[in-house]
């Protein structure tokens, strides 16, 4: 996989981190069926795009975009349909979260692909 595609997995995964995330809480305790559900896949999904993205990214930045991505999104989900009440500071401070991950990710560099052996033996010495 190469960086680009583990960091979009890395972001499809945050996203379906604050889908499990809402849907856990929508699920009052598990005991309705369709919140449950949309739960357990989400959080299925989401933990092994995850696992995937950390094969390339490195895994504390990995988790941490993971987490500060998804916390993030359900915050702002949670806003946005009213079951969260709001307050300018709650503004800054999820912007202080995004602007933190996004600095992670702008700085991280990516485990280096190994070479393929066909490479390795045609280059020069």
């Amino acid at each position: 996989m190469s960086a680009r595609t583990a960091w979009l997995v890395l972001l499809a995964s945050a996203v379906l981190e604050a889908v499990w995330a809402t849907a856990l809480g929508d699920s009052e305790g598990f005991s309705r069926p369709l919140p449950t559900v949309v739960f357990a896949v989400a959080a299925i999904l989401s933990f092994i795009g995850l696992e995937r993205a950390v094969q390339v990214i490195p895994l504390a930045t990995g988790y941490a975009v993971w987490t500060g991505v998804g916390g993030a999104l359900t915050v702002i989900w949670a806003l946005m349909t009213g079951t969260q009440p709001w307050n300018p500071l709650m503004l800054l401070f999820l912007a202080g979260i995004l602007v933190a991950v996004a600095g992670l990710a702008l700085t991280e560099h990516p485990t280096p692909e190994p070479e393929s052996a066909e490479a390795a033996a045609s280059a020069p010495d």
